[in-house]
This record gives structure tokens, sequence and C-alpha cells, in this order.
């Protein structure tokens, strides 16, 4: 397994993965990608075979702002992590997780913090198999102002 910083050169695999967790947002992947290439706060990798399959994704940041959860700041924030069912469970998003950890000591971060939805039950399990523990459940709301 090779992991790399994704490059420009790299989109189609970067979409194809990214589709695959967030299919509800096709139309403003490619947009929102191109934006994020060029923030130097901003990590995305990209988990390739021996044979140059993508086989995962990672999108991290760094969150100046409060993280629910968190005592410190900056913060190592896991944006969205994919790894094709067929290669889940062989070590690919530790390592995923372990260049962010790297990554995030230059910004001098001594937390890392993520979320789920509620329901999300397999992310919940992910999260803790890498070292995630859970700190709070939060319920979002909203009004609309007519």
């Amino acid at each position: 397994m090779n992991i790399m910083p994704i490059s420009e050169s790299q989109l189609s695999d970067w979409l194809a993965l990214r589709s695959l967790l967030w299919p509800d947002h096709e139309e403003t992947h490619l947009q929102e990608m191109r934006q994020l290439v060029t923030q130097a706060h901003r990590l995305q990798l990209l988990a390739y075979t021996d044979t140059q399959q993508a086989i995962a994704m990672l999108e991290a940041s760094i969150r100046y702002e409060y993280v629910n959860g968190t005592q410190t700041s900056p913060v190592a924030f896991l944006e969205g992590i994919y790894v094709l069912p067929e290669y889940r469970r062989s070590g690919i998003a530790t390592g995923l997780v372990q260049h962010v950890e790297i990554w995030a000591k230059q910004f001098a971060c001594t937390e890392f913090a993520s979320d789920a939805a509620l329901d999300n039950q397999i992310s919940h399990a992910m999260h803790r198999a890498l070292g995630f523990h859970e700190t709070e459940r939060v319920v979002y709301f909203k009004k609309n102002i007519v």
C-alpha cells in the first residue's frame, strides 16, 4: 500500500472515492476539491495498491474554532475517510490516520477530533478501532427565518 497527498493529476481517483463517501453532493465535489488542494491547513490523502488502484481517501483539516469535545486549539479534524469495502480491516485507515497525526504536529495540534451521524454505527466502530473515543452526542436544530 502506498499513501500520498493528492495532486492535481489524481483528481479522478479522489472524485471516485469521495463520491462513494458523499453520494448526495456529486454536483459540488469538483469545485470543493479544487478549493481544498490550495489550502495549507487542509490535507487530502489517497491510498493505492501496489498495482496503482486507488482504494482509500482521507480529508483532514486544522480547525482553530472550538471543536466539540476538545480542550485545545488548534485541533486536527478528520473531515472524511473512505476505504473500499474489500480493503477494510486491513490497516489502511490506520495508516491514513497516522499520516494526519504526523502532519498535524506541524500546527502544534495535540488533539485529533472527528464526528459521525448518530445512527452511523459502522463509522462509530471504525473511530473506536482507530483510537478515537466518544466525547458527546449532539442534535443540531435550525429554524428558517421568513
